[in-house]
């Protein structure tokens, strides 16, 4: 495999739009190679009580890619844009992760969980039939104002919409790390990926979710079940994608096609990117607002559960 190393524990505005792959004049061909399907173009919004934010999924231009239903991006330096933060609201019939590489984040539940996501670490919420909770940023009495995470929904088969809430905390120290040849580093949340395992509890979805920080010029390769669906996200830098070495810029999500084998690699500087698979479920679902459900019935009782005081 290319670009493993070492094994460790621990360690620290756009228009939406889709795009048609170009040829690359360095297109090789590698059997089992996963090549871009589509490009698209993260779009600002706004979420919570004001906070300033790059939806990648979930957008006309790409509305969900199953099991995934929504993946946004907070990335800023400028606490105006973050500060007001996420408060009290409600979530049913899906997953909630929380992906933290820069600054922290508070979050408390309605079953009485609480903690504190920091960087280089992360969160794993099921919210199942029902739960209520907030994500509050915490700025450091001193220091960098950085505030930098992903927030992926990952669909539940209907079978376990309502399942019990979960909490998994996922701090840094119980990721595993692998050292990459050239500088870089791979850290991984759930499932496998050269040799490492994810402290993630196993999912209906079989997902696989990794962080990775490029050194420039340095390529990884990656095997994934063939059956999954695959995004890349470009959060920093630009990356080149598949055998074909398909050029992704900074801020924009990339669909990977079938195969077994995901190559990537920093293009013209340092890269930081995320890889996120998971196994579809491959049956209807609805979402509206914080829910995600079966049917539209299903959604309006949620409401309905939600403003009677039911939910949670």
């Amino acid at each position: 495999m290319l670009g493993r190393r070492t094994l460790v524990l621990g360690g620290a505005a756009g228009l939406a739009l889709a795009c048609t792959p170009a040829p690359s004049v360095r297109a090789r061909r590698t059997p089992g190679a996963r090549e871009v399907e589509q490009v698209v173009l993260g779009r600002r919004s706004v979420d919570g009580a004001g906070v300033s934010l790059l939806r990648l999924l979930g957008t006309p231009a790409l509305p969900h890619l199953d099991p995934f239903v929504l993946l946004d991006e907070l990335h800023s330096s400028d606490p105006r844009e973050y500060e007001a933060g996420f408060p009290t609201h409600p979530h049913r019939g899906f997953e909630t992760v929380t992906i933290m590489l820069e600054g922290r984040m508070r979050h408390r539940d309605s079953r009485g969980n609480a903690g504190l996501i920091e960087g280089g670490g992360g969160q794993w919420m099921t919210a199942g039939s029902g739960i209520l909770h907030s994500e509050m940023p915490e700025r450091p009495a001193m220091g960098s104002t950085e505030l930098w995470g992903f927030q992926l929904w990952v669909n539940l088969p209907e079978a376990e919409r309502w399942r019990t809430p979960e909490y998994q905390d996922l701090g840094p120290e119980r990721l595993a790390e692998v050292e990459l040849d050239r500088g870089g580093r791979l850290r991984v949340l759930a499932g496998e990926a050269l040799g490492a395992h994810g402290p993630v509890a196993p999912r209906a979805t079989e997902p696989l979710l990794v962080t990775l920080a490029l050194a420039a010029g340095e390529e990884v390769e990656l095997r994934l079940p063939r059956a999954h669906a695959a995004m890349v996200v470009v959060g920093e830098g630009t990356a080149a994608l598949g055998a074909r070495r398909q050029p992704v810029p900074q801020d924009a999500l990339a669909v990977m096609g079938a195969g077994e084998r995901l190559q990537l690699r920093a293009e013209d500087g340092p890269a930081t990117l995320v890889v996120i698979a998971g196994q579809p479920l491959r049956e209807p679902f609805v979402h509206r607002g914080p829910f995600v459900m079966g049917t539209m019935q299903d959604i309006e009782q949620a409401f309905a559960d939600h403003r009677a005081g039911r939910l949670g």
